[in-house]
């Protein structure tokens, strides 16, 4: 008779449940001095009250512990070293503003600001509440192993299209100005299958219905073993009768930052979790709590969601010990 699996509920204030861009400078930590300044920054903006702010890789970006995103010379947010976007909101309509990064490091060393990227947001019309059309004639050609380059023809607007965001499934991926009919998406995987919608975005943030799926795949061969995480433990507690289990795991090392993994119980999904602030910097943990079932025996691993919105390889299998406790 098969094992019921666990009715598994997160730990207060770690995660949510939910139904569910990048591209070098210098570094050089180890000898003590302060990170280069990253290049490539680019500013789009993405509606009446938010930019789109990317930024290139730096070289050697195992030293660099974060980013800090600066509007002017005040600092908006910061975000972890693996990502290399983000999305400014709260702006005013009709402002121009100018967008610097610096990178830090590790050790806590601040770099330089780089080149300032410039972005004019549109201005905000009231009661706006119609749609662009979806994008037409979507196409897509592969560049290479992690390479695809999309191209559509331009949506149509009652105002105006601010920008096109790029998805890769239901995770938006990218994100370009309304003038732009063509975009290269990078740090994609090998041997992988790929679905890519655009979809239009005006000043007032309405989004146009998701065009035919671009369906692209990029040559060579991925086993997964590089996009899984690593590292993984699963431990069991008991406290006053109830039952939890503790997971700990290293998240892949990959180009962006994950916020999303699935959780499998005897090889079947149990639960999607997914940070709702910044996702933990190093190694992550995780509680579920299982109620009067100790959970002994069962099989448990988990997988990323990657930033170009496949899922990676799953973890090792671990199976749930004896709880320990009182």
């Amino acid at each position: 008779m098969r094992r019921a699996l666990l009715p598994l509920v997160p730990a207060v204030g770690a995660v949510v449940l939910v139904a569910s861009c990048a591209w070098g400078g210098t570094a050089d930590s180890d000898s003590g001095q302060s990170p280069g300044a990253p290049t490539g920054v680019t500013a789009v903006a993405g509606s009446a009250s938010s930019v789109h702010v990317m930024w290139n890789d730096i070289a050697t970006a195992s030293d660099i512990g974060g980013y800090e995103v600066y509007r002017g010379t005040t600092k908006v947010t910061q975000v972890p070293g693996a990502q290399h976007m983000v999305d400014v909101t709260r702006l005013r309509p009709s402002t121009m503003y100018v967008f610097t990064v610096r990178a830090r490091g590790k050790d806590g060393r601040l770099g330089p600001p780089s080149r300032g990227a410039r972005a004019r947001t549109p201005a905000m019309v009231a009661a706006d509440r119609s749609a662009p059309t979806g994008p037409g004639r979507q196409t897509g050609r592969v560049l290479g192993s992690r390479m695809v380059e999309l191209s559509w023809t331009a949506a149509r607007d009652d105002r105006a299209v601010v920008s096109y965001d790029i998805y890769q499934g239901g995770t938006k991926i990218h994100s370009v100005g309304g003038n732009q009919v063509a975009t290269v998406l990078t740090g994609l995987r090998p041997g992988s299958r790929y679905a890519f919608t655009v979809r239009a975005r005006d000043a007032a943030g309405n989004l146009s219905p998701a065009g035919t799926p671009v369906r692209l795949s990029t040559p060579g061969t991925d086993d997964g073993h590089g996009t899984a995480p690593t590292g993984f433990t699963v431990t069991a507690h008991r406290s006053a009768g109830t039952y939890s289990i503790d997971l700990a795991w290293d998240p892949p090392a990959v180009d962006g930052t994950i916020t999303e993994y699935q959780i499998q119980v005897d090889d079947r999904p149990a639960t999607s979790l997914v940070w709702g602030g910044e996702p933990p910097h190093g190694r992550a943990h995780y509680r579920l709590y299982s109620g009067s079932d100790a959970g002994t025996g069962q099989r448990i691993r988990l997988r990323a969601r990657l930033p170009d919105g496949t899922w990676g390889g799953f973890s090792a299998e671990r199976t749930v010990p004896p709880a320990a406790g009182d």
